[in-house]
């Protein structure tokens, strides 16, 4: 497994990362513990998460995904080989100061997540998204405070954009506290808004950058056909998530473009998954990319992403799906 430095500091990271929400709904607590194992059998021992997750779930499902890590970690012993992200932000109960960045909810989040993760820290602990109705001050200084007291080692941010990250790093060396090392933007071949401002930013001011969905939530690949309804058991169907993944992907030109990189590849046999998480892995200022999976099995062509070598005509070829795609606006808020 190779190794990245978080950005200009210095903790080194896999680079690739398990992503786990999918762990408590789309799989079950058996299918999640072998996954985790064959992970940690690879050497793959970053695991992100969220407070909030199982991804499409509801109030019931809470918490789970943490739980289950907590569980599997507790029984196979091995927390102080493990590197764990996780989030705050969204709402985990009913009532008031049940969301966004505040002291109070930041601090309620942080114990909640501790406890559920069995452990006395937390390696990188992230806010899931920005919150326009706390100044970035408050958030900053309880993200400081969590640093202090050793519950929490490094902090990240995850769907911030540039205007806003770099709001926080300002805020951060005005105070002379603890900012954010690390950013989770969403990144892959279908998705590379990032490319004009964040990703430099990151780059000027040394921060990590952990990427998420670089398979497009599984739609790079190659497994769904055109004028097929989305498959029960994915993400494009799994309960709250499902509107949000097939307004992102599940359209006639993104279809085109995943048969545009199939064409491509199978000349040079070369595996769809490995080259869409090698792209994302190659491209300057990435620290690690986010991967999932509902078999362990899966996991074996994202591990060879490392291996993928990207000459100029591979390079080229990924850089065509971005360009025949319609161009967007940019929505604010969660990406």
């Amino acid at each position: 497994m190779e190794y990245r430095r978080l950005g200009r500091h210095g903790l080194e990271l896999p680079a690739l990362c398990l992503g786990t929400m999918t762990f408590g709904l789309q799989v079950d607590e058996d299918g999640s513990r072998d996954i985790l194992d064959r992970a940690y059998e690879h050497r793959l021992r970053f695991l992100d998460t969220a407070d909030a997750y199982p991804l499409g779930g509801d109030g019931s499902t809470i918490g789970r995904t943490e739980e289950i890590i907590g569980r599997w970690a507790a029984q196979r012993g091995n927390r102080d080989r493990l590197l764990i992200a996780t989030k705050c932000f969204a709402p985990t109960r009913g009532g008031p100061n049940n969301r966004g960045l505040s002291r109070a909810h930041i601090m309620e989040s942080v114990e909640a997540s501790l406890r559920r993760l069995q452990t006395d820290y937390i390696d990188l602990y992230q806010a899931h998204g920005f919150d326009p109705h706390t100044p970035i001050d408050e958030t900053l200084r309880a993200f400081d405070d969590l640093v202090r007291q050793g519950k929490v080692r490094y902090v990240g941010c995850s769907n911030y954009p540039a205007w806003r990250l770099g709001e926080a790093l300002r805020a951060a060396d005005r105070l002379n506290i603890t900012g954010y090392q690390s950013v989770q933007p969403r990144y892959n071949l279908l998705y590379r808004q990032i490319e004009t401002e964040l990703l430099p930013l990151c780059r000027d001011q040394g921060l990590g950058v952990l990427v998420y969905n670089p398979l497009a939530g599984g739609f790079l690949s190659g497994k769904y056909q055109p004028g097929e309804a989305p498959r029960a058991g994915t993400r494009f169907t799994l309960g709250s998530a499902a509107q949000r993944y097939q307004a992102r992907y599940w359209h006639d030109a993104q279809f085109k473009a995943v048969e545009q990189l199939r064409a491509a590849l199978e000349p040079r046999q070369l595996n769809m998954v490995s080259v869409a998480v090698g792209w994302v892995l190659a491209q300057a200022g990435v620290t690690s990319a986010i991967i999932g999976a509902s078999r362990p099995e899966q996991l074996d062509a994202n591990l060879q992403a490392l291996d993928v070598e990207f000459d100029q005509a591979l390079q080229e070829a990924c850089d065509a799906l971005w360009w025949s795609l319609p161009r967007q606006p940019v929505a604010e808020g969660y990406r």
